[in-house]
């Protein structure tokens, strides 16, 4: 019996707090929440708010926001990938955020690039953090 194991028994703690899902077994749902966004590792940060998509099971929706500035967005997570389409207008998709999921001691991270619809601006490079337990 490890030394942990050992102490939670003779305090009457039977179990183990829950372990970290490895990024692969994190499930949409486990998403839900406020994170928060930088874009090109500078600037300004942002507020990603997701929740449950109400028409796709397993898809996420919310919003991205900075100031006055509110941008509709839905979200998948399927193995670790991570997509995120971004509107401008409500109707039509302004940017494509691909990313990977990633899981560092609890602490979550999804890295990828931002690319723009309309191919006129660069990718830029995002990080998304949330650091609560879920």
């Amino acid at each position: 019996m490890s030394s942990l194991a050992a102490v939670l028994a003779l305090s009457g703690c039977t179990s183990l707090p829950p372990a970290c899902p490895a990024p692969k077994d994190v499930k949409p749902e486990q998403l839900h929440g406020v994170w928060a966004v930088q874009l090109d590792g500078s600037g300004p940060q942002w507020k990603l708010q997701l929740g449950p998509h109400p028409e796709h099971k397993g898809s996420l929706r919310g919003e991205l926001t900075q100031g006055a500035l509110r941008y509709p967005v839905v979200a998948d997570l399927d193995n670790g990938e991570f997509t995120l389409e971004e509107s401008h207008d409500g109707r039509r998709i302004s940017a494509t955020w691909l990313g990977e999921f990633k899981g560092i001691q609890c602490d979550w991270l999804i890295t990828g690039q931002r690319q723009w619809g309309d191919d006129t601006r660069p990718p830029q490079s995002f990080e998304i953090r949330s650091n609560r337990l879920r």
